[in-house]
């Protein structure tokens, strides 16, 4: 059984978590998944725009992609897929979407991942939003089981420290 490792960080404000993904974002490429988890207003869709905004080629608006469930962008090292999963009825839906294919050949950053079912990637990277003790403070626990985050991860953990 492979072991899962895992993160904690405080993000003090917003431009800390912006500042987080914009240093994560260099070291994704395609076939990288991160899954966003948390409730509402736990700064899954701030973190998901800053990571995206990093990724692309030249500057571009992006909307949550609530209502369309998902998003494509050209990124410097391919296509970048944003999913918003709230209002998806059915995992059986996700077919549809062609997100499954999209995990092997762009960078997925999936928020509400508990609606994929057993459909998310084994290697993805778990992200877990929280409120904090102030109003824009936030907790992130970030887990993992793939080999190939652990260096990503320490990279991280050093540049937030």
């Amino acid at each position: 059984m492979t072991r899962r490792r895992r993160l904690e960080l405080h993000l003090s404000s917003p431009e800390a978590t912006t500042m987080l993904a914009r240093e994560l974002a260099p070291r994704l490429s395609p076939g990288d998944t991160l899954l966003l988890a948390g409730p509402v207003g736990a700064g899954k869709s701030h973190f998901a725009r800053a990571l995206i905004g990093a990724l692309l080629t030249g500057p571009e608006d992006i909307p949550s992609p609530t209502y369309t469930l998902v998003q494509g962008y050209d990124g410097h090292s391919g296509p970048v897929w944003h999913a918003d999963l709230y209002r998806l009825g059915d995992p059986g839906e996700l077919a549809e979407l062609g997100l499954e294919e999209a995990f092997g050949t762009a960078i997925c950053v999936v928020e509400w991942p508990e609606r994929l079912g057993g459909m998310a990637p084994e290697d993805a990277l778990e992200l877990a939003f929280s409120p904090d003790d102030g109003p824009e403070t936030r907790r992130l626990g970030i887990s993992w089981t793939a080999p190939r985050w652990d260096a990503v991860m320490r990279e991280l953990a050093d540049a937030a420290a």
